[in-house]
């Protein structure tokens, strides 16, 4: 529906936007009200300034919150208990311990950022963080240097892995929105995260870890190693978190291929992200769950527990899809469309722009990307663009929505209390890191981009 269809003013649209974001984000920010609350009184009040008929609003809820679960419930779920395996059954460490092996000391950052930027696809980044952390500090405490030598390249692999690369929810959530196929997703995220995780880990790392000298917290200095002996092979782990990646990338490359359309219709089933997942988690449960003792009863305590925090992700999400129906049956898509249009922005810019506006003022990275996403998606005429550009659209978005993690992003937080450091430290250094992986991946995004 255009603004003809439904007969509105642009300029009260455009102001009715305007009003209803202003309200979304002073219920999150200043009254602290839940981002689901927020986001749908937000969308409703856009619909009713507007003028839209009431009518129309309950339809783009229930389109908006239909259709985004759609695309996304199975998968969150699905992610969520792939990675509880392989936190409880010591995986995330034994990627850790052995690439620090091969890399050795000195080059110990480069192995803890590639470690990050792998676990933090299928497992949560509070979750990875908290798992991996001792052994940045164990390294810092064996080579006497500041923790952060160690804990930024960790802290920027885990941003990246989050940020740009299905499985993880956030990228999932804007290619859903944005219709693009998931397999150029992950091709354009791997390119993007491996250059931010370099920027913004080992050569961020090793600069704050020369300027700041924060010691390792006590509680791990007298801290005894744990048991290698008991941890899963290293290429079991590799290969379980490959499974997905590979099966969702070989169903794009086989549409495009013509020496394997013959067998495109298998792919095409396998690399169905959810499939592919599910195929995963089972792998995970058999090689690292029930061969390493676990018996199903406790996989099934394990996996239901992992579950809890998605009930969160998948409702802020969902209202995200709400605002992004009410703007677009509300006709201010098109409105947003002609702007961008004679503004000759590329929509890679606007994209990361938008999101990095939101990411600033509301903190969580998942609203953010959910906002942009529904901002973008509304825009008419996206669904004719190349796979390839759409999919550099979602890497600038998931840029925007990591810059600049301050005091209103709980990962800021959670970051400052692990490490160790205090508010104006942690501004100077993780806040920076995350600017850096959201810029970085966002600059690489808009390269690629020149050439879709």
């Amino acid at each position: 529906m255009g603004t003809e269809a439904m007969g509105l003013n642009p300029t009260r649209l455009v102001l009715a936007a305007v009003i209803g974001l202003v309200i979304l984000l002073v219920l999150i920010i200043k009254f602290k009200i839940q981002a689901m609350i927020s986001i749908l009184v937000g969308a409703i009040a856009i619909g009713l300034i507007a003028g839209m008929p009431a009518e129309n609003i309950v339809n783009a809820v229930n389109d908006g919150i239909g259709n985004t679960l759609k695309g996304i419930a199975l998968l969150v779920g699905l992610g969520s208990m792939f990675g509880a395996i392989l936190e409880v059954s010591g995986g995330a460490q034994t990627l850790a311990v052995t690439m620090v092996k091969w890399f050795g000391d000195k080059k110990a950052a480069w192995a803890l950022g590639i470690t990050g930027l792998v676990i933090a696809m299928p497992v949560f980044f509070d979750a990875g963080l908290i798992i991996l952390i001792p052994l940045a500090f164990s390294l810092a405490k064996r080579t006497n240097r500041s923790s952060l030598f160690y804990a930024i390249p960790l802290l920027a692999g885990l941003a990246v892995g989050h940020a740009f690369i299905p499985p993880t929810p956030g990228p999932i959530l804007v290619a859903t929105m944005l219709g693009v196929d998931l397999g150029w997703v992950i091709l354009v995220g791997i390119f993007c995260g491996i250059f931010s995780m370099i920027v913004a880990g080992p050569i961020w790392g090793s600069i704050c870890g020369k300027k700041f000298y924060i010691p390792v917290p006590e509680h791990v200095a007298n801290q005894e190693n744990f048991d290698e002996s008991k941890l899963p092979n290293f290429w079991a782990i590799v290969g379980i978190i490959l499974i997905p990646l590979v099966l969702i990338i070989l169903d794009s490359v086989s549409g495009v291929v013509p020496a394997l359309h013959a067998v495109q219709p298998l792919f095409a089933f396998l690399g169905e992200p959810f499939v592919a997942l599910l195929i995963a988690t089972i792998a995970a449960m058999l090689i690292l769950g029930v061969k390493h003792g676990y018996s199903t009863e406790e996989l099934e305590k394990i996996m239901t527990k992992s579950l809890e925090p998605t009930g969160m992700i998948l409702l802020v999400t969902a209202c995200g899809g709400v605002l992004r129906y009410v703007l677009q049956y509300s006709g201010l898509g098109d409105v947003i469309g002609n702007a961008v249009s004679s503004m000759s922005l590329p929509l890679v810019v606007l994209a990361f722009i938008v999101a990095a506006l939101v990411r600033i003022c509301v903190g969580s990275a998942t609203v953010a990307m959910t906002m942009a996403a529904g901002i973008v998606a509304a825009i008419p005429g996206i669904s004719e663009l190349p796979p390839l550009y759409l999919a550099c659209v979602t890497a600038a978005v998931a840029g925007g929505a990591t810059v600049c993690s301050h005091f209103n992003d709980s990962g800021f937080w959670l970051v400052k209390s692990l490490v160790g450091m205090d508010e104006k430290t942690t501004l100077k250094t993780w806040t920076i890191m995350e600017t850096l992986v959201g810029t970085t991946g966002f600059v690489v995004a808009l390269i690629i981009s020149f050439f879709a």
